[in-house]
């Protein structure tokens, strides 16, 4: 939501004559779902307090209300804030922000400095009101908000990292965690002592935060559509649009009202919820930056988890007949499909892969040819937007085991003992201190430096982080800082070319010294 609000019009924003000698200022106010302190009549308030002590007036006010701070892609009133500093005369001279943190929680702390620099380079300035600092361009301020940058953004790391372990807790619990229940389940809430409280509707939420969420089996109708499904797909032979055809016919819907396609088809024969088992964490897309499809691998499960509507062994037999389809075509004549698909649309995606008869799936593209953008750029089509990150971020997790394996085998082989965490690879050293290995994405900035994306599981705390910089092509490393932990924080990390001495006293071009202080020698034994 966007609001406009201008001094001495109908709507109240102010009143009394208007002094002309007070600075026109706009306010920006933003507040997702995190805490009540954060409100954005509060955050008014404290803005309102300031601009009148610095003789200044609201003429413009800029709201996003429920908007997530990671990206600026759904926060519509910062947007139009930018785009109105990009014009002529957009009316005021400065922008009121309550604090650093309501500009965005930008997991690149780069990323809000850009957007401040647009303002600064029109003449409009940024002011912090709550901040006990000055925004004035001075070292120290520059510091203080660097700093706070890299604090916001930490948090939304460490959020990130505490919500989805407190998801995985309640998963493997068999508790359900969001998404539609789908046709022929219904949600049920239980309390903390799992006594019924009753069905969830469409789009009704838990409101205490002690409830649960169990997958209960639905009406009757509903389960004997699914049944029909089945039956229609293993004892007729029917392919996925036949039965999708066949059930508009009898005039049924799908559990959101619509009619029914052969993805909504395919997905009620593939997905494990039928069955009861519960599982989460297929795709991810954390803190808003890559969405992915997970391996299985990576997928966070409790079988048995709710009652089953279907039969196991009507599932894994459908499961069969779908993974055979793909399974005696060779790798060429799944590519000749595909290009068939690309031939009549134009374009591919997923959806699109999924909705075609005779067809595999998009997943066994994706376990053929190690992802869909390899099997798309093998026939031939390049999506409008880059996805070349996703696979550089593949590889890269590929190759995470290669360089502990490295790491491990260099101090061996100088003397060294080591021990590998098999499930957090963490290093234990001699017995004496943690390592923890981190493979860092190099990324061109459009002013043609570079940058290197880096990521920590804060909650590992090992007494040393080694960043393996990756070089400009992201396959070989470029440098490595050896970072001890209790020299630096998680806000001060090597991500440009040149990050001063305090963090370019650690870069070293290889491990060599690392390794020869992990050497351990026996002490002479006295006679």
């Amino acid at each position: 939501m966007t609001e406009y609000s201008s001094v001495g019009s109908d709507d109240g924003a102010a009143e009394g004559p208007v002094q002309s000698d007070l600075l026109p200022v706009a306010q920006y106010v933003r507040m997702s779902t995190e805490h009540q302190k954060y409100s954005t009549d509060n955050q008014a308030q404290v803005i309102a307090a300031y601009a009148e002590l610095h003789k200044m007036r609201v003429v413009r006010t800029y709201m996003d209300a429920g908007k997530s701070g990671l990206n600026l892609r759904g926060r519509p009133a910062l947007q139009q804030l930018l785009d109105d500093v990009r014009t002529p005369n957009p009316g005021f001279a400065a922008v009121l922000v309550y604090d650093i943190s309501r500009w965005g929680r930008f997991p690149d702390p780069d990323e809000a400095a850009v957007y401040e620099q647009t303002c600064k380079k029109r003449g409009i300035k940024i002011i912090y009101c709550a901040e006990q600092f000055k925004n004035d361009g001075s070292l120290s301020s520059t510091v203080m908000v660097g700093l706070k940058r890299s604090m916001a953004a930490e948090y939304s790391r460490e959020l990130s990292v505490k919500v989805f372990a407190g998801h995985r807790n309640l998963v493997q619990r068999g508790y359900r965690q969001g998404g539609a229940p789908g046709l022929g389940l219904r949600r049920q809430l239980v309390d903390e002592n799992h006594n019924v409280k009753g069905l969830l509707s469409r789009g009704e939420k838990k409101s205490i935060q002690t409830d649960r969420v169990f997958l209960v089996p639905g009406p009757e109708a509903e389960v004997a559509t699914v049944h029909q499904i089945y039956r229609l797909f293993l004892d007729d032979g029917k392919p996925e649009r036949v039965i999708a055809s066949e059930l508009n016919r009898q005039g049924l819907r799908t559990d959101l009202g619509r009619p029914w396609t052969r993805g909504t088809v395919h997905q009620i024969l593939t997905n494990e919820k039928y069955i009861g088992n519960n599982v989460y964490a297929r795709t991810s897309f954390k803190l808003k930056i890559e969405h992915r499809q997970n391996p299985p691998a990576e997928w966070i499960r409790k079988d048995g988890a709710f009652t089953a509507i279907v039969p196991h062994e009507r599932f894994w037999q459908a499961q069969a007949i779908i993974s055979q389809r793909s399974r005696h075509l060779d790798d060429e004549q799944m590519l000749a499909l595909l290009r068939q698909v690309l031939e009549r649309h134009g374009g591919l995606s997923g959806v699109l892969i999924d909705e075609e008869d005779g067809l595999p799936s998009s997943s066994s593209y994706r376990t053929r040819f190690g992802s869909l953008c390899r099997a798309y750029s093998l026939v031939g089509y390049s999506p409008r937007r880059d996805y070349a990150y996703l696979e550089i971020n593949r590889a890269l997790r590929r190759y995470h085991p290669t360089v502990v394996e490295q790491v491990s085998a260099g101090i061996v082989a100088a003397g060294g003992s080591v021990q590998t965490n098999a499930d957090t690879d963490i290093l234990t050293i001699n017995n004496e201190f943690t390592a923890s290995i981190v493979v860092a994405r190099c990324k061109p900035t459009p002013a043609g430096k570079y940058r290197w994306l880096i990521r920590l599981d804060t909650s590992l705390e090992p007494d040393v982080t080694i960043v393996t910089r990756m070089d400009h092509a992201n396959r070989h490393p470029f440098d490595f800082y050896v970072l001890p932990a209790v020299d630096f924080t998680a806000s001060q990390l090597p991500v440009a070319e040149s990050n001063g001495f305090s963090l370019d006293f650690y870069r070293v071009d290889a491990l060599d010294d690392f390794y020869a202080l992990c050497a351990r020698a026996p002490f002479a034994e006295a006679a």
